[in-house]
């Protein structure tokens, strides 16, 4: 599938509506995982019905976890217990969700059973070392390929001890694969991490009466406690959400409202970074939902001006840098980023796929080992139409959905089939806000 859209320059409208992006897809795999680990009966509301979630939900389902709907974002998920998952058939095929590989292999370390976990290809080309070798000197029994990639056994009935675990880089799937994998260990685990990370899994696992601490950058927990059922209602993706920050920030005269946004300080960089670029913004109606905070989030055109994005924000914004890329390129001036050596290891090289797009449509960008040099300017200007490679990247191909909102050309971005992982509404709701983007 490839997304076709029209010369932004040449009919621009303005971004402009009232709209709720789909449900945060961290806190949605959580819901399902703990909620099967639980005793009784969870309820979930504004689950995300993307493909990378319902490859969670359908990995818990074949290890006998009664699982009903998605219906309209409503599951209900009868847990299981702690040791109550039973071993499946056949291997847990994950498709694209990195996510749910590197939290399951967690989660499955201290089992009975032995299971093994596939991907697609995107998901087969991804390093997995940076959770194996924390499990495996907790004592886990894991293989993986030569080269530290998927296809990844878990060899059942291992004896796991707890750790203190230093992460070398700030990663919040490590940090929960360590920390679910001490909740079946000897003693307490604990995680340490260099730069804050979301923290969806301690407020999760808290939430569900696991007794969890947290001082500063560390969370620790000891084995053996257990989770008890309990209503989740998932607020709207920050992630989602921040393609129409963007997309409202770089048109004039657009006034778009998002509601029900997630916005864990965890989470908020996006928004951090583009204020710091001069973007108008403004939350309303904040509030507290199953201990997550969340608000409505008015974006108002203003022009942007390149910075230097400081490296304390870049934990914060990890998985939202595609689309800053465009916010880039379509400020005055110089943006420079560093410290994000891990988007290279993404669904994608997301670096290099962005600065290959970015070069395409004519504006001065390179990549650097850990982030990008992008010089702000006149998108797709001397082209009739500019082809895009997403790499099968979600994230890429609604990048330069947003890109085209600014281009002088046409665009056609290829390989838009893994949309559906995060966000299978995407191109009709664009479009409900002023987007010209049609699906071929």
């Amino acid at each position: 599938m490839k997304f076709i859209t029209g010369s932004g320059l040449l009919d621009q409208r303005p971004v402009v509506g009232d709209i709720r992006v789909p449900g945060d897809k961290s806190i949605s795999h959580r819901s399902i995982m703990f909620g099967s680990l639980a005793k009784g009966e969870t309820n979930i509301k504004g689950f995300l019905e993307g493909e990378d979630a319902l490859a969670t939900l359908a990995a818990f389902r074949a290890m006998g976890v009664i699982i009903e709907g998605p219906e309209d974002g409503r599951v209900v998920v009868h847990g299981v217990g702690m040791n109550g998952l039973k071993e499946p058939k056949d291997s847990l095929y994950l498709g694209n969700s990195g996510t749910s590989m590197r939290l399951l292999v967690g989660l499955l370390a201290g089992q009975n059973f032995s299971v093994t976990l596939t991907g697609d290809n995107s998901l087969s080309s991804r390093p997995m070392g940076r959770v194996v070798e924390p499990l495996r000197l907790m004592g886990a029994n894991i293989e993986m390929t030569s080269n530290g990639r998927p296809p990844i056994t878990i060899n059942g009935g291992a004896s796991l001890q707890g750790i203190d675990y230093l992460l070398p880089m700030a990663s919040a799937q490590v940090k929960s694969c360590v920390l679910l994998a001490g909740m079946y260990a000897e003693g307490q685990t604990s995680t340490t991490e260099p730069a804050p990370t979301r923290d969806h899994t301690e407020r999760m696992l808290a939430g569900m009466g696991y007794h969890l601490t947290r001082n500063g950058a560390c969370s620790c927990l000891s084995g053996g406690g257990e989770l008890t059922a309990s209503t989740i209602d998932i607020p709207a993706d920050i992630s989602s959400a921040a393609f129409f920050m963007v997309a409202a920030s770089i048109v004039p005269h657009s006034d778009l409202t998002l509601r029900h946004v997630g916005v864990n300080p965890t989470r908020t960089g996006v928004i951090q970074i583009l204020e710091l670029m001069g973007a108008n913004l403004s939350l309303s109606n904040e509030k507290i939902v199953g201990g997550e905070p969340v608000a409505d989030i008015r974006v108002q055109y203003a022009p942007l001006t390149g910075i230097d994005i400081p490296e304390a924000l870049v934990p914060l914004a990890i998985d939202e840098f595609p689309v800053l890329f465009i916010a880039a390129a379509c400020a005055k001036g110089t943006t420079v980023l560093t410290g994000a050596e891990e988007l290279r290891v993404k669904e994608s090289d997301r670096i290099q796929a962005m600065v290959d797009g970015l070069v395409a449509l004519g504006i001065q960008a390179k990549g650097t080992p850990d982030g990008a040099i992008i010089e702000g300017g006149c998108l797709g200007s001397g082209y009739e139409k500019v082809e895009i490679q997403s790499q099968d990247d979600h994230r890429i191909a609604m990048a330069f959905a947003v890109a085209s909102l600014q281009s002088a050309a046409k665009i056609v971005i290829h390989e838009c089939d893994n949309v559906a992982t995060s966000f299978p509404n995407f191109a009709a709701l664009a479009c409900s806000v002023g987007f010209q983007l049609k699906e071929d």
